[in-house]
């Protein structure tokens, strides 16, 4: 355990939790994310970032100094389905992208309240088929996300499934909102360990972006998905975290699918920790390790 850690962990108790649970207006929530990410957030020294378009869906391309673009690494930004953008989360897909050795390109999804569910689904959809019809194969491309985002990308993998799509290498989510009914016991019982993210304003958050859809629907919940047919999974969350339970139950539903998972519950950690690699030992660690299985999987899955 690093001495970052609790310091980091007693800061967000103290500033960002009571800031998202006052409940400001969603252009004053994306404007403070926005900036505390340019204060907070680096992207590793030479990182190139271009403007795309994937279909209809604005994305950015985050390339590391060294990079093979054979690959690709399709990452969706979390923020709860209304903030964040891929500029917010460009600096951790630059670390990581760095790791691997390979580029990611981030989609700028439609978000609520403006454009509610499924345009975030539709977007993502959209932005792996693109890569698809751009010559990439499936087993050149990785899917990811965090949060919300982890959600998405796991709603993504299920809708890949139904459609009979080429399979991605590998799918990994950081700290997954992947139920929306809001349900899952660790809302209650990890209320006072949760240092980011409050509790009471989750049901508000996937109201805002469902807009009277069924919470249940798999494109929004991917825990209600079939899976059969699926690519591994990576699961990373926190013992602490109120989401913690998304991602236990979200790695049983893939199992009982028959879909290889790799879960990692990690002790006393916040919401998403891979998002402070700048600061916390434990983020870097954590991305070194996924970039080593990522590795593994691209090669094994392009050798056979």
């Amino acid at each position: 355990m690093s001495w970052v850690r609790p310091v980091l962990n007693l800061s967000l108790s103290w500033f960002e939790r009571p800031w998202l649970a006052r409940g400001a207006s969603p252009d004053k929530l994306r404007r403070a994310f926005s900036f505390k990410s340019k204060l907070w957030f680096r992207a590793p020294r030479g990182t190139k970032f271009t403007a795309d378009r994937l279909e209809h869906v604005p994305a950015l391309w985050v390339r590391p100094k060294h990079c093979d673009d054979d690959y690709v690494i399709l990452y969706f930004h979390g923020g709860g389905y209304f903030m964040g953008s891929p500029t917010t989360h460009r600096a951790l897909m630059g670390q990581l992208a760095k790791l691997t050795r390979m580029p990611a390109v981030l989609p700028d999804y439609r978000k609520a309240p403006e454009s509610p569910f499924p345009a975030a689904y539709d977007d993502a959809l959209a932005a792996y088929k693109a890569l698809l019809a751009r010559g990439f194969e499936g087993a050149q491309i990785v899917i990811g996300g965090d949060s919300a985002g982890g959600g998405l990308a796991l709603a993504l993998l299920a809708g890949i499934c139904r459609e009979g799509l080429a399979q991605p290498a590998m799918t990994f989510a950081f700290s997954p909102f992947a139920d929306l009914t809001v349900s899952a016991d660790s809302h209650r019982d990890n209320d006072a360990s949760e240092v980011m993210l409050p509790p009471e304003k989750m049901p508000q958050t996937a109201k805002g972006y469902l807009n009277g859809a069924d919470p249940r629907d798999p494109r929004a919940s991917p825990l209600y998905a079939s899976f059969e047919g699926a690519g591994p999974v990576y699961l990373y969350a926190s013992h602490a975290e109120i989401l913690r339970d998304d991602t236990v139950n979200m790695a049983a539903r893939l199992k009982r699918d028959g879909v290889q998972v790799v879960t990692r519950l990690e002790a006393g950690l916040p919401h998403v920790w891979p998002l402070f690699h700048n600061l916390l030992p434990e983020a870097r660690v954590t991305l070194s390790q996924l970039a080593g299985h990522i590795r593994v999987r691209l090669f094994a899955r392009n050798e056979n």
